[in-house]
């Protein structure tokens, strides 16, 4: 061993293999609790920044309704969905996900698209973004994957060559990053682009019968991007354009509206889906699985003020109602885990009844104690179970069916082994899908952030990336290797 050679270890010293497989029951398994190097990274990562949110920090919100429009309730008991004409109000924040507080809102990167549905059965979070992709399928590389989207820890600065080096040692984010650099990652506004809960979750009905379901939310004030001279030329005027377009939109009672629709899988189809359908870089083909509307959500009350509502706000996957379920989603599984604790972090262990998060009908149960309680902590009410004092009781219709798991199976699988490492077609045919003029767009996006790229490794990195976009599409990479000035003979195949 040379001396510059390092051993990997956990925090305690322990030297561990596994640092980007979490460990799982089968290899589309949910994740096992004993893995716990993927909590002490969750924890650790979720405590980096004071105050603010460590990814999804800038943001604006306001309160609405969601009226459900179709019957959907032969895949889902939910009472949010349960009649045609019910309304249930909600709150929905938009942020970007990598920049601070203070930067602006026409940078270049994912949305966040959180909504809290105050249902009778409680609270329900959808926290997705407005793509249905994301860069990575494994929770445990998340904290990784934020750190090169923030500053480089010598120069605090932005820094392309991070950015590019992990993107082009990661070709699962293939997808996602497509998405990114062409007009989609530069919204005009957050009221003209469309909304995803990104994973998959499950619907159970009244039959105990599961389902497995996409949440989209299709803006029906059309789509609208910057391009990306003038996303940079907004930036320069109003730092705050999607912060104060929203504001005044709503003031004048323009009210934005988005339609929620459904895509529904069986567990049938799941098991023979030629990708893994909880892989959180794919997508569901609209045609096999079309989109099913379900209701019309509005957004039509400002609030009254900013902290207490959109800074407070607190969204956690792990929030979902009767009805609704989780899915092996890797990312799902993590998120479960990390948003909660990341909210007790920054707002306390009662952060929940801070009024916005605070569900609006009863709330039964024996937590006490703790920084801020304002509830009157349960009064004189046992804080044990069982008892014999109290009356709170368990419903047991509100049981969820059980999990049919394919693997008895424990370890750390590889992501991206045999049947789970086709990161090449769904980019691939997004970029075929695009027109000519959002080609054109997509590259120009991507030389200009490529040629920032500086470091000794710059060529290595470079050509790593050009590896994945040529195998993605050969007229991508070709156009985007030009553009660099790089030989475009020696990423063709030989004759």
């Amino acid at each position: 061993m040379t001396k510059k050679e390092k051993i990997l270890t956990t925090a305690s010293g322990r030297p561990y293999t596994e640092y980007e497989n979490s460990m799982t029951v089968g290899p589309r398994g949910p994740i096992l609790l004993q893995d716990y190097t993927f909590h002490e990274k969750m924890a650790h990562f979720n405590r980096e920044r004071i105050p603010e949110r460590v990814v999804h920090a800038k943001g604006t919100g306001a309160f609405g309704t969601f009226t459900i429009t179709n019957n959907i309730t032969s895949y889902t008991r939910a009472k949010v969905f349960d009649t045609i004409g019910k309304k249930t109000r909600v709150f929905l924040r938009f942020s970007r996900v990598a920049g601070e507080r203070g930067s602006a809102d026409t940078e270049r990167d994912p949305r966040g698209f959180a909504i809290k549905f105050y249902t009778e059965d409680g609270n329900w979070d959808l926290a997705g973004n407005n793509t249905p992709v994301f860069f990575i399928k494994d929770p445990k590389k998340f904290d990784d994957f934020i750190h090169t989207q923030k500053r480089d820890p010598r120069t605090n600065c932005k820094s392309p060559t991070m950015v590019w080096d992990y993107w082009s040692l990661n070709p699962e984010s293939l997808h996602q990053v497509l998405i990114l650099m062409s007009d989609r990652g530069t919204p005009y506004s957050y009221r003209h682009m469309n909304g995803y809960g990104s994973h998959t979750f499950s619907f159970f009905n009244k039959k105990n019968e599961r389902c497995w379901v996409k949440f989209h939310l299709k803006t029906k004030q059309g789509i609208k991007n910057f391009t990306g001279p003038e996303a940079e030329e907004m930036k320069a005027k109003d730092l705050d354009w999607a912060q104060r377009d929203l504001m005044e939109a709503i003031d004048r009672k323009d009210y934005p509206r988005w339609n929620m629709q459904i895509q529904i899988m069986t567990d049938e189809q799941a098991k023979t889906f030629r990708w893994n359908p909880f892989d959180l870089t794919k997508v569901w083909p609209h045609k096999e699985y079309p989109l099913i509307d379900v209701g019309i959500l509005e957004l039509n009350q400002v609030p009254e003020n900013y902290f207490a509502d959109v800074e407070q706000a607190a969204f956690a996957p792990a929030n979902v109602v009767d009805g609704i379920g989780y899915s092996p989603d890797k990312m799902l599984q993590g998120r479960l885990l990390s948003y909660p604790d990341a909210h007790r972090y920054r707002l306390g262990v009662n952060y929940e009844q801070i009024p916005v998060n605070k569900c609006p009908y009863a709330v039964n149960n024996y937590q006490r104690d703790g920084f801020m309680r304002v509830d009157g902590n349960g009064g004189s009410e046992p804080n044990y179970r069982p008892n014999s004092f109290d009356n709170i009781k368990v419903d047991e219709t509100t049981k969820e069916p059980a999990w049919q798991l394919e693997s008895s199976v424990a370890d750390w699988f590889d992501r991206n082994a045999e049947g789970e490492d086709d990161h090449y077609t769904q980019p691939g045919n997004l970029f075929r899908l695009m027109s000519d003029q959002e080609k054109k767009n997509t590259i120009r996006n991507i030389v200009g952030s490529m040629r920032g790229i500086e470091s000794a490794k710059r060529d290595e990195i470079i050509n790593r990336q050009l590896c994945h976009l040529f195998r993605a599409d050969v007229a991508l990479g070709t156009r985007i290797a030009r553009g660099l000035g790089v030989n475009v003979e020696q990423f063709l195949p030989k004759k």
